[in-house]
């Protein structure tokens, strides 16, 4: 995930205005090598992404790392991912340093962005992606693919903590405690709890997530609720 972890009722920005986006893109792209993107991709596949960051500005910070891994129906395949190290312009800041326990050391071996958007963007081809407050990574990215093809990702999104939202509080009275943490999500859905804040096992999660949710919403099956009713509950972390 992003280098930070929070809870919120908010889902995705309004479906409506992503779409018009996305045909303004379609014709204006610069390369056309890339229209692929505007495709659909395979049937019921999707990709969970995950970036770790010098920091939490999308304008001025960089992106030193990327993970991707494919979903095709119930199956996470961890055979198809995509990995990458990046070395950033950005110095990195010291609490994103303290989350993801990444030096600016560790990433100046790193590859530039620019050589390794076009291999990322031909692994996920037009697949939605799946991440927990996945606008945050995909504004991080956007900024690169904007200069490099002349587009933002035209990729459908899905939201985790959407899902686990609609699963555990879509029916709750009014001043139900809210929680929609990475930890919460963990725990209620019983998996596994990896090393967060690093790329691949926060999409690796993710992924999880993303399958444990989808199959409780095809069964009918909610997320039970401790019968506690009180103020909505916000902290940051997990």
């Amino acid at each position: 995930m992003s280098s930070f972890d929070t809870t919120s009722t908010s889902a995705c920005s309004d479906v409506i205005p992503r779409a018009l986006k996305r045909l303004f893109h379609q014709a204006s792209i610069s390369d056309q090598s890339y229209r692929f993107m505007f495709k659909p991709g395979p049937a019921d596949e999707a990709v969970a992404i995950d970036c770790e960051t010098t920091g939490l500005n999308v304008r001025t910070d960089d992106v030193i790392t990327i993970a991707a891994i494919k979903i095709r129906g119930n199956r996470i395949l961890t055979s198809e991912r995509f990995q990458a190290v990046l070395r950033p312009d950005a110095l990195m800041q010291a609490e994103a340093i303290k989350v993801h326990r990444q030096r600016q050391i560790d990433v100046a071996q790193g590859s530039l962005i620019w050589t390794t958007l076009p291999a990322f963007l031909h692994f996920i081809g037009g697949r939605p992606l799946v991440g927990y407050y996945v606008d945050f990574d995909i504004a991080m990215l956007d900024k690169y693919i904007l200069t490099l093809i002349g587009i933002e990702l035209p990729n459908p999104r899905i939201e985790i903590s959407k899902l686990y939202y609609e699963r555990k509080y879509g029916d709750a009275p009014p001043n139900t405690t809210i929680d929609l943490s990475f930890a919460a999500i963990l725990k209620d859905l019983g998996i596994p709890a990896l090393a967060q804040h690093d790329a691949f096992n926060d999409a690796l999660m993710s992924a999880m997530m993303y399958v444990e949710l989808r199959d409780m919403k095809d069964r009918g099956v909610r997320i039970a609720r401790p019968r506690t009713r009180g103020a909505i509950f916000n902290p940051m972390g997990g």
